[in-house]
């Protein structure tokens, strides 16, 4: 029986498991890969909100970090939620140093509740350092905003007015270092994705994924889930396009067959593979 490919999970700690790295250890077991962890973040949250976050000391990420590299073959990564410029520096100069395969990272900048979930230096190491060394990045429309340096598109934007928009956004990540870039769409009118993947002379290639509207309270974490599936599928040699569109299933049905949980927006059923 062959070991399943390692997933590394950098990201902040969700008590409620709907998010962050208990999440990420879920969805990596519905894809058959297993999860290594290093927490970021400590945060005071449940389904109804973040009511606190305490970044870990960098030194401390630093040395974890460091340790599962010594001890496991990592197959891919999924960087999340940072917390503070100092880890965020520390995430940047590890995988500068050792040149991880599949990088998946997930630019959390704010929770959905509106909690600022990293500082503003951390941002700029965002921006400078950790988009040249991934290899996907999956921001919503509102990060890929911040990101790229451009207005942000108005609450349930119609795709046929935000495609320009988020087209132009696509160029300045590019043009940031960003090689490959999944903007998602959640948040507009109508559920759609675009992949966009750094081409030759005649530009990047792209992709528009339509999604559609799900009706649930059980949406806490989808991109979290998503970028983490979405470095599954990598790690076991899916091609960039085949893998958006499976891990945008996954998704979908997560959401479709979770129970409710909690007083807010609950999480989604990671393991719903498992059950059926």
């Amino acid at each position: 029986m062959a070991n399943p490919p390692v997933v590394l999970s950098i990201a902040g700690y969700d008590p409620s498991s709907g998010a962050g790295v208990t999440a990420d250890i879920k969805t990596a077991a519905a894809f058959g890969c297993y999860a290594v962890t290093c927490i970021t973040a400590l945060t005071v949250q449940s389904t109804q909100g973040v009511f606190g976050v305490e970044p870990v000391a960098a030194a401390i990420v630093r040395n974890i970090l460091l340790r599962l590299r010594q001890d496991f073959a990592i197959a891919a990564v999924r960087i999340g939620m940072l917390g503070s410029g100092a880890v965020a520096e520390e995430v940047a100069r590890f995988l500068k140093g050792q040149r991880l395969p599949n990088v998946v990272l997930d630019p959390v900048i704010r929770s959905s509740s509106g909690a600022a979930l990293i500082e503003d230096s951390g941002l700029e190491v965002l921006r400078q350092r950790l988009l040249p060394l991934a290899d996907l990045i999956t921001p919503n429309v509102e990060e890929a905003a911040v990101l790229a340096g451009t207005e942000p598109l108005p609450a349930g934007s119609r795709w046929e007015t935000a495609e320009p928009a988020i087209r132009h956004m696509v160029d300045r990540l590019h043009a940031l270092g960003a090689r490959r870039v999944l903007i998602t769409g959640g948040h507009l009118a109508e559920p759609t994705d675009l992949l966009s993947l750094a081409g030759g002379s005649a530009g990047p290639a792209t992709r528009v994924f339509r999604g559609q509207r799900i009706e649930s309270k059980s949406t806490h974490g989808t991109g979290c889930a998503l970028a983490t599936a979405l470095a599954c599928l990598l790690a076991r040699g899916t091609t960039a396009v085949d893998a958006v569109t499976q891990a945008k299933d996954f998704v979908t049905q997560a959401i479709r067959q979770a129970y409710p949980l909690g007083q807010g927006a609950g999480p989604m059923n990671h393991l719903f593979r498992f059950e059926n």
